[in-house]
Parts: C-alpha cells; sequence; structure tokens
C-alpha cells in the first residue's frame, strides 16, 4: 500500500489483512444485504403484486402500466457501457450505496403517484437503477473477487436474491391486503434506504489486488502441497489460469455476440413471464393471495436452482447447461399457461424459478469464466444492452397482447418459441480461443 491511496481503501486492506477468512466473503455478506432490500424493490416480481390494485383504482391497462418496466430498461441500455467502465476503474462500492438511496426515494414517491406520467416519471428510473448498477455492479464485483470459487459465490448471491424476492412480494401484498399499495411503496423505500446504504459504502472494493490480496486463493495446506509439486516437476492441478480478453479483442469472438442474443432472449421471457404471472393466475380464477405466493415460489425456486446449477458447473460445460436453462423455461411457459389450481399454479411458478435461477447464474458465470475479470465491466456493460433490451421487450409483449386478447395465452405461447429458440443458439457458443497479445494471468 502507498501513502497516495485513500484513508478507506488503507482501512479496508488493514481489516482485510487481520480477518481469518478470505475478504471476498466480506464481499458476499454485503451483496445478501443488497439482495434483501434495495435489490429487490424494483423487479417486476415485486411490482406483479402492485399490478392489479394500481390499474384497478387508477384505471390504467395492462399495457401502460408494463411500459414503465420496459422503458426503465431501455434507459438502461444507455447507462449500462458508462457503469462498466466505471466498476472497472472505481469498483462498484459507492455505486451500489447511491443506488439504494435513489431506489428507496423512488419507492417513497411512488405512494403519491395518481397520473402515469408521475408514474412512469418515478418508477423508469427506478427500474433503470435496479436494471443497471445493481444487476451490473454486484455480480461484476464478486466475479472480480473469485476464481475457483466462482460458482459458489455467484449461487450464494442467486440464492440471496431469491430469498429477497421470496419474501418481498408477501411482504408486500400483506401490506396492501392490510392498508393498500401506496402504504407499501413507502414500506419497500424505507427498508431499501435502511439495509442497503451502509454496508457497501464500508466495506466494498474493488479487486483483491487493492487490498494486497490474491484473487480466491486456495487453503493453505493445499498450496503448500501445490507447492511440493512443482518443485518436483509435477502439475498443479491448484492454479487457476485466467485469460483476460480486452472489450475489442472480446467483441471480434463469435460467443460474445451469441451469448448476447441469448441472454435477450432469455431474460424476455424472464421478465416477460414474472411481471404478469400473479395477475395470470388471477385471471385463471386463483384467488389473489393465492396467486401472490406464485410470485414467492417463483423466487424460491430460484434458491434452490442456484444451488443445483452451481454443482453442475463442475461436471457439465456451461453452454450445455444454459441450453436446458432455456429449456426448461419453454416447458414451464407451457405449464403457466395452462394451471388453473393453486397447486398447479405453484409448481408452474417453480419451474419458472428454476429455469431463471439457471439463467441468472449461468449467464453472469460464462461472461467471467469466457472473457476474464480484467475488463469485465466494460464487457457487460456493452453486452448487457441485449439482456437489458429482452427485459424491457418481456414485459410490453405480454401488456399488450392480453390488453389484444383479453388473456396471456398468446404472450406464453410467444415466450414458449423464443426460449426454445435461444437453448438451441447457445449451443453453439464454444468457449472463445486466445488471440495474439491477449492477457493470461494466474490465480492460486
Amino acid at each position: 500500500m502507498n501513502a497516495t491511496q485513500p484513508s478507506s481503501l488503507k482501512w479496508r486492506s488493514r481489516l482485510a489483512q487481520s480477518l481469518p477468512f478470505y475478504y471476498g466473503w466480506v464481499i458476499v455478506a454485503n451483496t445478501v444485504a443488497l439482495s434483501l432490500s434495495s435489490r429487490t424493490v424494483m423487479t417486476v416480481a415485486v411490482l406483479s403484486v402492485f399490478v392489479v390494485p394500481m390499474t384497478n383504482e387508477l384505471g390504467w391497462s395492462r399495457g401502460l402500466f408494463s411500459g414503465a418496466v420496459s422503458l426503465g430498461g431501455l434507459c438502461a441500455v444507455v447507462v449500462s457501457p458508462f457503469i462498466g467502465r466505471w466498476i472497472d476503474r472505481y469498483g462498484a462500492g459507492l455505486l451500489l450505496s447511491a443506488s439504494s438511496v435513489l431506489t428507496g426515494a423512488l419507492s417513497v414517491l411512488l405512494a403519491v403517484t395518481a397520473n402515469p406520467l408521475a408514474f412512469y416519471a418515478l418508477y423508469v428510473p427506478g427500474r433503470m437503477i435496479f436494471t443497471g448498477p445493481l444487476e451490473l455492479g454486484i455480480p461484476t464485483a464478486l466475479s472480480n473477487w473469485f476464481i475457483r470459487r466462482r460458482p459458489l459465490s455467484l449461487a450464494i448471491d442467486g440464492a440471496s436474491k431469491g430469498i429477497g424476492l421470496t419474501i418481498m412480494p408477501l411482504v408486500a401484498q400483506f401490506i396492501i391486503t392490510g392498508w393498500d399499495w401506496k402504504t407499501a411503496w413507502v414500506a419497500l423505500g424505507i427498508l431499501s434506504v435502511a439495509v442497503g446504504v451502509i454496508p457497501p459504502l464500508l466495506f466494498m472494493s474493488r479487486r483483491p489486488e487493492d487490498l494486497g490480496l490474491e484473487p480466491d486463493p486456495a487453503p493453505r495446506a493445499r498450496q503448500e502441497a501445490h507447492a511440493g509439486d512443482s518443485e518436483a516437476g509435477l502439475e498443479t492441478p491448484g492454479t487457476t489460469a485466467e485469460t483476460n480478453f480486452t472489450v475489442s479483442q472480446a467483441l471480434r469472438t463469435r460467443a460474445l455476440w451469441i451469448l448476447a442474443v441469448f441472454s435477450g432472449a432469455g431474460f424476455m421471457v424472464q421478465a416477460g413471464v414474472s411481471l404478469h404471472q400473479v395477475p395470470h393466475y388471477i385471471e385463471q380464477g386463483i384467488l389473489p393471495h393465492y396467486a401472490a405466493l406464485t410470485a414467492s415460489g417463483f423466487a424460491l425456486a430460484q434458491v434452490i436452482a442456484g444451488m443445483l446449477w452451481s454443482t453442475l458447473t463442475r461436471r457439465v460445460h456451461l453452454r450445455y447447461l444454459l441450453a436446458t436453462a432455456a429449456f426448461v423455461l419453454a416447458g414451464a411457459s407451457v405449464a403457466t399457461s395452462h394451471s388453473y389450481t393453486p397447486i398447479s399454479a405453484l409448481a408452474s411458478a417453480g419451474a419458472v424459478g428454476l429455469g431463471v435461477g439457471g439463467l441468472h447464474l449461468l449467464v453472469r458465470l460464462t461472461w467471467a469464466d469466457y472473457y476474464g475479470r480484467q475488463h469485465l465491466g466494460s464487457i457487460r456493460g456493452i453486452t448487457m444492452s441485449a439482456q437489458i433490451g429482452g427485459q424491457a421487450l418481456g414485459p410490453v409483449t405480454s401488456g399488450f397482447l392480453y390488453d389484444h386478447t383479453g388473456n396471456y395465452h398468446l404472450a406464453l405461447q410467444v415466450f414458449t418459441a423464443t426460449a426454445a429458440l435461444g437453448g438451441l443458439l447457445v449451443l453453439f457458443a464454444a468457449p472463445p480461443k486466445m488471440q495474439a497479445g491477449a492477457h493470461v494471468s494466474t490465480a492460486a
């Protein structure tokens, strides 16, 4: 460490050196705090429980309501490349803390919205913050701190997000039932500020090298064993080789474009189904409180899915797992269309969560494993445009097809075909080959 470094960085370095465990787990703990607060507030799973009470009271169409989600995503397309470069240069701490403050303020102000213009003025930037800084900053921070245990760290992140999404729709529905939807928005905003601001501001750091640490070190006993093997001229399987592509190098690989298109297709289905699943089940004759339970079932399934898919990454190539997750999502869309009872609806929502949980974990893991840590924020900032575009297109597709047909069946058919085609396409996304001049590093 040198004298020109900020005092906050020196403080974190001293803390990291004194802890009996790897500081990367402090980063993981921060993402858990965010997932239980600000990260969930502007998600489609939470917004889905507001669809019926807000549109009924305010007289808005489902398509108009859904448009705010899509517009917020499109705004995130514009800011994501800049956010990615910021994360590469400065880290995600300040960005995530500021995002939590703004999310909380916008949520509280949504309680006083009375017309579509005001709703769009508040929800669009909130959705942009969720889709851009929060969804880009958190997995990038984890991928920067972990190589060997990256699947585990991302699985924990996915599980914590799933737990947040399990709890928050139920909390929001409980408040809506006991009071009203305005009180629910205020409560979510207060939670966002209370839990999501201080931890990332104090403890988040860009990369382990900034604190004088190795990335994701192996246990000491294993390091010593590998050192002995190296002296004897044997291969050391504990060493993790990392290939770091620059942005220009990554853009010249076929895998990048296939993964981008796949992300757009997969997350179009994710957003389109998850936002409208609660109103869909209500239309199917299921009582509102049971329908709200499916949103939590969908989120809880993502918790289980994260650990399941993480385990499979040790045995199966990532592109095959991505294809499988897409096919699961396609089948779940079919099941959603034909669910008329609370039990079948909960099972269908769980299947959607299983597929979506796979997408969240595997897409993030694939980008980091294929292209490395050094320029990951910038690469993801550019390619997130496809994912965000899909997330923007999905809800408005559901909403306007509902307004046109009076139900969600046609939209679910579109989503089934989209997920299936995406699953076939991603099978061709083989790992990119290193070109001359790219940077290769190793981490024990």
